[in-house]
């Protein structure tokens, strides 16, 4: 049973900083990609960023230059370094490991969410 657990979420106020962790738990081999999504109410979930196995990386163009992606493979660990938050970035974060690959094959998974609040 593979799981991501979360944790780092929590209430900022603007220009704050906050760091999320994620962990991979289970029988994986590998994993393409481990990133984070965000989804804020009523609005449609969207990437805030992605790091490949190789150490690729890819934001948001809203969060270029305040947030920073970072992995540890071993530990197939995904962090995410948040600084110069702004209200907007306010949403529930999830955690995604794209392509894992586990013993009954090739699957994505997500984490839970944790809550990211900016207050102006």
């Amino acid at each position: 049973q593979v799981q991501l657990v979360e944790s780092g979420g929590g209430l900022v106020q603007a220009g704050g900083s906050l760091r999320l962790s994620c962990a991979a738990s289970g029988s994986i081999f590998s994993i393409n990609a481990m990133g984070w999504y965000r989804q804020a109410p009523g609005k449609q979930r969207e990437l805030v960023a992605q790091i490949t196995s190789g150490g690729t990386t890819n934001y948001a163009d809203s969060v270029k230059g305040r947030f920073t992606i970072s992995r540890r493979n071993p530990k197939n660990a995904v962090y995410l370094q948040m600084n110069s938050l702004k209200p907007e970035d306010t949403a529930v974060y999830y955690c995604n490991a794209d392509r894992a690959v586990v013993s009954t094959g090739i699957k994505d998974y997500w984490g839970q969410g944790t809550q990211v609040t900016v207050s102006s």
